[in-house]
């Protein structure tokens, strides 16, 4: 378990309190180290106990991000994976459960005959393995960014802070740096900013055996040189390498934000990353200072209700909503969400504020709680020739709703909502009917859809065959299809192997489409998926614009 040769290590940890941004943080800096010619990747090590957050609730850990190999993992992934354009795997994250199911596996199966088995060094020796896997993981990357889940502070995290101390002894600390995200909070009733919340982290940081290198310091506004200095006397970091991570208007500022203080040419010069003259290498941020411009100075707005039954949460949703960025940066436009709770419709009705909507999507989810409502929805945007997009659940939705109002199928459900519904228009997948284990059993990952040649599908993609991410256990059920076909639904795109439906239309709408897969997971800050970028322009259409 060497070190990789030539490989430098970003460490992240968080202080103070959870929600801080180190996620965005992360990826920031990754954008600034591809900048810089640099091949990056990142790992999320997180300190809980489940194996991944798949089995969680929304509203428990926010959206689960799947990968193309089919991983269930932390969100901070999708922020990964938008930022630094680089696809994750089941590689990229490591939880506290794998880590000792890892363990536990090994010594059950006699690997560690005659020791006993510690958190020191089995442990920790396992999650340094974790770190060198992605280092070498296609190729060796120039630099592997990993965040450390939760707070200095936290009994969970301290295996993980214990190996990023023992792993700098190893590395050399020529190929290490550990950078601290912590908070340095208004308090207004003093009307001062307060710098002891990242003394004390940093303390607590510290008696662990880790000395920050960086600090990067959350904050309502600026750090005045005085703070900077005070900050870094009482932390023993140089006033230069306190950095603020001040609140934005948008999470893709913040490469700019940290550029502009000079935190790309400390990572640079701490890590000797230069190559050739300093400075001689020119650091390319043009096309990441174009989307900041277009995004603060869009031409156009228009309104997308986003139907779900998490919205209580946004972060349930959180590639979805990211994705409308891309989208609209492409479009010139804002796209303002408006979030309807369909439990709500369920209870009162479709809401008023839907008369000013020029677009509907109908969120991913699980369960029948507040899927009648979404079926109101989706009759109410049919019928007024309303942009829509359904995603997984939402695509499962218009296919009843369809069904029931056009096909004079009253009865048509799913069975993952009434198990005896004479009209199973949607039916769990075959490969689904004896599974008993909840946790990574689903249809997860990569796969391939042929397009429908002259469909809306293949205007955006402009491609006969995408792979696009999976995430469910129920289908359109292919028994029904020959009705639903001949009332003018078009199915769009097919699986291959499976023959299953991974995108309908509908044939006399201007733009309805519904896909069993999740698009949100594959658009970029620099180059959104097609799907949003289409159903977006058809928004600004219906809008007039």
């Amino acid at each position: 378990m060497t070190p990789c040769k030539n490989t430098k290590y970003l460490f992240i940890t968080g202080g103070v309190v959870s929600a801080l941004g180190k996620g965005v943080a992360s990826a920031a800096i990754g954008v600034l180290l591809k900048a810089r010619g640099l091949k990056v990747t990142m790992l999320k090590l997180d300190p809980y106990i489940n194996i991944d957050p798949g089995t969680m609730s929304p509203y428990q850990h926010g959206e689960v991000f799947v990968t193309n190999d089919g991983a269930e993992t932390d969100l901070d992934l999708g922020h990964y994976e938008r930022f630094i354009e680089v696809d994750m795997s089941r590689k990229n994250n490591a939880t506290t459960g794998q880590i000792y199911y890892t363990v536990i596996t090994k010594e059950r199966h006699g690997d560690y005959l005659g020791n006993t088995v510690q958190v020191i060094p089995h442990i920790t020796d396992e999650i340094k393995s974790r770190i060198l896997d992605v280092a070498r993981d296609n190729g060796v990357y120039d630099v592997v960014i990993t965040e450390v889940g939760g707070t200095v502070g936290d009994i969970e995290s301290l295996p993980f802070l214990e190996t990023i101390r023992q792993f700098r002894l190893e590395a050399g600390v020529e190929n290490c740096i550990n950078i601290h995200l912590t908070l340095v909070p208004y308090i207004g009733a003093a009307g001062e900013l307060k710098t002891k919340p990242t003394q004390h982290s940093v303390m607590k940081l510290r008696e662990i055996g880790i000395q920050p290198d960086i600090l990067l310091c959350r904050v309502d506004g600026h750090l005045s040189l005085d703070l900077r200095k005070k900050i870094g006397l009482f932390c023993n970091v140089p006033a230069e390498c306190v950095i603020e991570a001040r609140d934005v208007s948008s999470i893709y500022e913040i490469p700019l934000i940290f550029e502009e203080q000079g935190l790309g040419a400390i990572l640079e010069q701490r890590l000797q990353l230069q190559r050739g003259e300093p400075g001689a290498r020119r650091v390319d941020l043009d096309a990441w200072r174009q989307l900041v411009d277009k995004i603060k100075g869009p031409r156009h707005t228009v309104n997308i209700a986003m139907c779900g039954k998490y919205v209580g949460l946004k972060d349930s949703y959180k590639s979805i909503v990211e994705a409308f960025v891309h989208a609209g940066v492409a479009n010139d436009a804002h796209v303002e969400l408006h979030w309807i709770d369909t439990e709500k419709v369920e209870q009162s009705g479709i809401p008023e504020s839907f008369n000013s909507m020029h677009g509907m999507v109908v969120c991913p989810g699980f369960g029948s709680r507040g899927v009648e409502g979404k079926i109101k929805m989706i009759q109410a945007c049919r019928e007024r020739k309303m942009p829509f997009l359904g995603i997984c659940l939402g695509l499962q939705c218009a296919v009843i709703e369809f069904a029931r109002h056009v096909c004079g199928l009253p009865g048509a459900n799913s069975t993952e909502f009434d198990e005896q519904t004479p009209t199973p228009v949607i039916d769990r997948m075959e490969t689904q009917v004896n599974i008993k284990q909840m946790g990574g059993t689903m249809r997860l990952g990569a796969y391939r859809c042929e397009v429908k040649p002259g469909s809306r599908a293949q205007q955006a993609y402009q491609t006969g065959t995408v792979l696009e991410r999976h995430r469910h256990r129920w289908e359109v059920n292919n028994r029904y299809l020959p009705q639903l076909i001949e009332h003018g639904l078009q199915v769009s795109g097919v699986n291959p192997e499976t023959k299953l439906v991974e995108i309908m239309e509908l044939a006399d709408h201007p733009w309805f489409v519904g896909v069993q897969f999740h698009p949100e997971l594959r658009s970029r800050a620099l180059h959104p998926h097609p799907l949003f970028r289409d159903f977006v322009a058809a928004a600004l259409q219906f809008a007039g614009k």
